[in-house]
């Protein structure tokens, strides 16, 4: 029987529900501050043919995307007649996945007595999985840890004892390695007792109908979206650092009707290191992308997929041929959106955000405590600007487009033997623009030990900063520096007990003329402590003075003052158009 408006909006949001519980599972039974605290996962609700329904509420698009369209591997791998109750399915295969080995993909099929009703999937960025520390260093994909095929975690509701073995036998943390691995089996039991009662409540004998309605609806919408744009051909090309060289990520797309194809061709070949993109993941950005600056309001599931179709060359640095070593994929990844959006700004302005940081900075920091010589593996999520958008300025110290957050310091002093000295908002690192880019941030660290330590800081945009939109100036490019000195992106850096690494990711672009910025919203950067005083003059052509003595640590609000008078004739007198 055909659903009404009322029993589907009933029924979808009870279906969020089951999602949302899901990951709450996850997070509070999760051993890794990745998945804890940085909420590095994505959860989904997916019906008896592999389709997704539905995700969570958070959830990176490196995750979340990937995991849609890999479940299907999983399936192949074991049909519904090979699987019984109490069985659970696990993967890092790269190129099923989320593109990297670090990544584990957990999928429990749901069942109803004998039937199969729906399937329950999660993906987690493990704290490791052997091979070298997470880097861009390898050179093949064996390098960077162990490979787990398309296996069953747990059989007839007890575990693999020899897969779990193996995994112990070859990560660094296996506590938590493993411990995760259960919390990722235990948040979808807790989901599929959730979708069971429903199913009870609703007297449903299957969701496939409910499913084909909620992914009908989404495509339908998603289309709908696409209409609006002009029929057309729309290019970009924006830069990454690379490795061995700079990497160009070139973009176009073609819009027909409801119908909208993203390729890659052009783009730089696959490198020789370990920042190399498979396809699916290649997809999930761009995908994420397209709906985030059409429909960002239509559901995140199978049916929002289907009108985007997305390419690249084989062999290229977005569709890269195993066995690359794909284990930093994210450092190129993550500049798929700002290309995207590069190459629709023209037609849709006031939907797109200008280039930001991008690639999250991650690094992973090891060091042994000096009391009990036990060591510590610690990953840490450093945050950029984001781009500002047309009437909104960037956001600071936010991760976009991967949605992970930071970790507080509290909780890195905690579990490592190393001090973070500060940690703080970059000034004039966001990009002038009438709309200012999103500040970056910085910290320093130092150690408590007293031997060598180590940090593999996997970072980009230290050579290109984020492009502005419409004449908006570029973000602030980051720094790596130990003890003051540039570092060596990308690679593991050996650090001495007295030294000192600081880590600044970028800003993000400004968006549109920075002399057309209010300057009320300039005096308020300044008293913020976003922009300088002089940035301010020279930017934005605002003229700003302040009454406080210069070696006074505190400056309240009253002490800065906006001369409009001398704003006004400076702009005239100097304006750069």
């Amino acid at each position: 029987m055909p659903l009404d408006a009322i029993q589907l909006e009933i029924l979808w949001n009870r279906i969020l529900s089951v999602a949302n519980e899901q990951q709450t599972a996850l997070v509070r039974t999760a051993f890794s501050t990745i998945v804890r605290e940085s909420l590095d996962l994505a959860c989904g609700v997916f019906d008896t043919r592999g389709q997704m329904i539905a995700q969570s509420l958070t959830g990176t698009p490196g995750h979340i995307n990937p995991m849609a369209t890999g479940a299907i591997h999983l399936l192949n791998a074991y049909p519904a007649d090979s699987l019984e109750p109490g069985d659970v399915l696990v993967t890092n295969d790269p190129w099923k996945t989320a593109g990297q080995v670090n990544d584990l993909t957990v999928l429990t099929p749901v069942f109803r007595g004998a039937q199969i009703v729906a399937y329950l999937s999660n993906c987690c960025h493990s704290p490791d999985i052997g091979g070298r520390i997470l880097s861009a260093e390898a050179h093949e994909v064996f390098e960077e840890g162990l490979q787990i095929p398309v296996t069953k975690l747990f059989r007839a509701g007890k575990p693999n004892a020899e897969l779990f073995r193996i995994i112990r036998a070859n990560v660094r943390t296996p506590d938590e390695t493993v411990g995760d691995l259960y919390a990722q089996t235990s948040s979808n039991a807790v989901a599929a007792r959730s979708l069971l009662e429903l199913m009870d409540e609703f007297q449903l004998e299957t969701i496939d109908p409910l499913a084909d309605e909620i992914i009908a609806r989404s495509e339908a919408a998603m289309r709908a979206g696409i209409r609006t744009l002009p029929n057309g051909r729309y290019e970009h090309e924006t830069w990454s650092d690379g490795f061995e060289a700079p990497l160009g990520i070139k973009v176009a797309i073609t819009v027909e009707h409801e119908d909208i194809h993203i390729d890659f061709a052009g783009s730089s070949p696959q490198s020789q290191r370990g920042i190399n993109v498979v396809l699916n993941y290649t997809q999930g950005y761009a995908s994420f992308a397209m709906k985030a600056a059409i429909s960002p309001e239509v559901p995140h599931n199978a049916g929002s997929f289907r009108p985007v179709k997305v390419t690249a060359p084989e062999g290229c640095i977005l569709n890269c041929r195993r066995p690359a070593a794909v284990a930093s994929r994210h450092l190129v990844g993550h500049f798929i959106p700002s290309a995207i959006f590069g190459a629709l700004v023209d037609v849709i302005p006031d939907r797109v955000l200008a280039g930001g940081a991008d690639p999250i900075w991650m690094s992973i920091w090891r060091a042994r405590w000096p009391e009990s010589n036990r060591s510590s593996n610690f990953t840490l999520f450093q945050l950029g600007g984001t781009g500002a958008r047309y009437g909104k300025d960037g956001l600071n110290a936010t991760g976009f487009p991967s949605g992970v957050g930071g970790v507080p310091t509290e909780i890195f002093e905690l579990q490592t033997p190393l001090v973070q000295e500060y940690r703080c908002l970059h000034p004039n690192s966001g990009g002038p623009g009438r709309f200012r880019g999103g500040l970056g941030q910085e910290i320093s660290v130092t150690a408590n030990c007293n031997e060598r330590w180590s940090v593999s800081g996997m970072v980009d945009r230290t050579k290109f900063p984020a492009a502005g939109l419409q004449e908006g100036k570029s973000g602030s490019t980051g720094t790596l520096e130990v003890n003051d000195k540039e570092a060596i992106p990308k690679t593991i850096l050996w650090l001495e007990p007295n030294d000192t690494i600081k880590m600044s990711p970028p800003g993000g672009g400004g968006f549109g003329t920075p002399w057309e910025r209010n300057p009320q919203h300039v005096l308020l950067d300044v008293i913020e402590g976003y922009v300088t005083i002089e940035a301010a003059k020279l930017e934005y052509g605002v003229i700003i003075s302040c009454s406080a003595r210069h070696d006074q640590l505190v400056r309240l609000p009253d002490c800065y003052h906006l001369d409009l008078e001398a704003t006004a004739q400076f702009r005239e007198a100097n304006s750069p158009t």
